[in-house]
């Protein structure tokens, strides 16, 4: 990296069906994409004949527990870290072909005000806000309060609501008979932990860490409450080999997993689909020598590219951001033989960015080509018009995205999943990507285009365990020393406000500022609002934005998109996000819309600014991490500052501190599904 400077010395010391054309927004996409998820689980339950019932006075101060429960569902506060380190349903037929209905961006419906009010006389009971009983009610059903004097555990089913808060509203509630071994109790931790294990990123947990974590919260028999749950329908529970069997007569080792529904149907769904297109042909829309003719016209990796795609149902592609010209040279020349050949990205910011390297509108989101917002639509058999899909920023798939992608494809599709393994995995469950690489069951093209410049060789090297110093005569990568975080967000400021514009020509609203969490001295909330001061001033006349503030815009749990505020009418929050215009509901925006100068490495993934400055106080070390690290620095196409309170620490980091292992069942599912496992 470059010797420690700012860009220039500064001056001072200072993410129905509409009609043809019609524009629908990211929030109906993925909105959608949801519904057609719930539709499924649902399928799947009655499948399994019989509903699945999962299993709250509070500690501290009812409006703490507001406040955390407003917090998790706005995506300021990262999830309780609880954990360090069947068949697929057929397809349902689709009476109208080409688009479905179009979706307006309301939500799940509102439960009835009789059950919100009959909810919120149980909790007031408890102790517990009275705010809560609506999200309560959204969550439980319309037996909601009788559910909460039975069980008042069940509140842990509302989101931000923890393990000491559902203890309290418990005691008060049902007295004395409110205890740590209440059997209750144990089922509703073991779901909640899940829950949890979830939102890292684990599909199932084995059954000794979810026993131990069961102990943590206080559970005197973990093991009962584990096998009350499965019981109930709780959860689900699986048996996996791992090796072989030492002799004739040693039964083959198991281990014993446990996981919620939704999180094992998708992922046998997943592997049954890629299974479907690994073991089946492509259809033969092109004869081979067309697709010879297309790989010779290409270039190195690009023309490997085509010709694995040409005969296979499932390509894996890894690269990075130079990499992109390999999947739109696939892309076009697919379109040159007449295919109905389409790219789904992660974001509208990075479907902008990838559709100017192809021929003609054939880039959608993955929310809007799901739901049919975006792309081709549907065929008469419900699956996607489509004989090549190529899906860019894999690691970003969860297993339940993924399996709707996976179930949605027509047999005799081709799917090429795209994107660059050393960037942080999605944000929900699972690690598709990196599961289907390890196993080995397709073709896998890496590509030959690094990434140019003292950037791509500085993440290339992370991206090994090596932070290089690279010469950056450009001033294409700046160190800025920091002593304290009060100088953090001082230096911040003025790089994005005046050094970087000043030295480089990139105005402040094409910086991008990373760090690594929202909370803190140094955290977004405090960076956004000294971002904000600096660049748009203003008395906040609408929930706390004006009119240019830059915003990040959650339209789902786990999803950002970056965008402007433009104004504010009686509706609500008006947006400008990627060239769509987005309406955020006046009760919404608290939740949902932040201040945007300012995001965490997952809200960026998937999008990348001229310049980047990406922050490192001496408080985010235990955050640090070799995906963190990469995925932060290559955001920037032209310029990097890195401003660096971690000493040592990001050294180590990039050489020691790998992903977090996440818990999956892909490949066991997977592989007795492939050619030659029965030999």
């Amino acid at each position: 990296m470059s010797t420690p400077e700012t860009p220039e010395e500064p001056r001072s010391a200072d993410d129905g069906t509409p009609a043809e054309g019609a524009q629908v927004s990211e929030a109906e996409a993925e909105l959608a994409a949801q519904r057609l998820e719930r539709e499924r689980i649902e399928r799947r339950k009655a499948e399994r004949q019989g509903p699945i019932e999962a299993g709250a006075k509070l500690s501290g101060t009812a409006a703490d527990l507001l406040a955390a429960v407003r917090a998790v569902e706005s995506g300021e506060k990262p999830p309780a870290t609880v954990f360090e380190e069947a068949r697929p349903a057929p397809r349902r037929p689709a009476p109208e072909p080409v688009r479905r209905a179009p979706v307006v961006p309301e939500g799940p419906a509102a439960p009835a005000e009789g059950t919100v009010g009959e909810v919120r006389e149980v909790l007031t009971r408890g102790g517990a806000p009275a705010a809560l009983a609506a999200p309560a009610a959204a969550a439980l059903g319309e037996d909601a309060a009788d559910l909460l004097r039975e069980d008042p555990w069940q509140l842990l089913r509302v989101p931000g609501v923890r393990p000491e808060q559902a203890d309290g509203f418990a005691r008060a509630l049902l007295g004395g008979e409110a205890g740590p071994d209440d059997e209750r109790r144990g089922r509703a931790l073991t779901v909640w932990l899940l829950e949890q294990a979830a939102a890292a990123g684990h599909t199932v947990l084995e059954t000794a860490a979810l026993t131990e974590a069961l102990s943590r919260q206080g559970v005197p028999g973990p093991e009962d409450a584990v096998r009350n749950a499965i019981a109930e329908g709780d959860v689900l529970v699986f048996q996996d080999a791992v090796g072989e069997a030492v002799g004739e007569d040693e039964e083959q080792p198991v281990r014993v997993l446990v996981g919620l529904e939704r999180c094992a149907l998708a992922e046998e769904s997943l592997a049954d689909g890629l299974a479907r297109l690994i073991n089946s042909a492509p259809k033969q829309d092109g004869a081979a020598e067309e697709w010879e003719r297309a790989a010779s016209a290409a270039e190195g990796s690009a023309a490997d590219l085509i010709r694995a795609a040409s005969g296979h149902g499932l390509v894996l592609h890894t690269g990075g951001e130079a990499a992109l010209a390999e999947p739109a040279a696939l892309l076009n020349a697919a379109h040159g033989m007449g295919l109905r050949a389409w790219a789904a990205t992660h974001s509208p910011v990075g479907r902008e960015r990838f559709a100017s390297r192809v021929d003609g509108p054939a880039v959608a989101t993955v929310a809007g080509l799901l739901s049919g917002a975006e792309g081709p639509g549907r065929d008469p058999e419900g699956a996607l018009a489509v004989d090549l899909l190529v899906v860019l920023d894999a690691p970003q798939l969860d297993v339940e995205t993924a399996a709707l992608l996976s179930e949605s494809l027509p047999d005799g599709a081709r799917l090429v999943l795209s994107g660059d393994p050393a960037v942080l995995w999605s944000v929900g469950p699972g690690r598709v990507f990196a599961d289907l690489l390890a196993a080995r069951a397709c073709p896998q093209i890496a590509s030959r285009r690094p990434d140019p410049g003292p950037l791509g060789e500085l993440v290339s090297g992370i991206g090994v365990g090596e932070l290089l110093q690279v010469e950056a005569p450009e001033k294409e990568v700046v160190i800025v020393p920091v002593r304290d975080a009060g100088e953090a967000v001082h230096r911040t400021v003025q790089l994005v406000a005046d050094s970087v514009p000043r030295a480089l020509g990139v105005p402040a609203e094409e910086t991008q500022v990373i760090t690594p969490g929202h909370g803190g001295a140094v955290g977004t909330r405090v960076l956004n609002a000294a971002l904000k001061e600096r660049l748009n001033p203003g008395p906040g006349r609408f929930a706390g934005f004006d009119p240019g503030d830059r915003v990040a815009w959650s339209p789902a749990p786990g999803r950002t998109l970056p965008g402007r505020v433009v104004g504010a009418d009686g509706q609500g929050l008006r947006l400008d996000c990627a060239g769509e215009t987005v309406v955020v509901p006046r009760d919404r925006v608290e939740q949902t819309v932040r201040h945007g100068w300012a995001l965490t490495a997952h809200q960026a993934v998937g999008a990348r600014w001229p310049a980047a400055v990406v922050v490192l106080p001496g408080d985010a070390v235990p955050a640090l991490s070799r995906p963190w690290i990469y995925t932060a620095f290559s955001r920037a196409d032209r310029h990097l500052s890195v401003v660096h309170g971690v000493d040592q620490a990001l050294q180590r980091a990039v050489a020691e501190v790998p992903a977090k292992p996440r818990t999956t069942r892909l490949p066991v599912l997977l592989a007795p599904q492939l050619p030659g496992a029965a030999e």
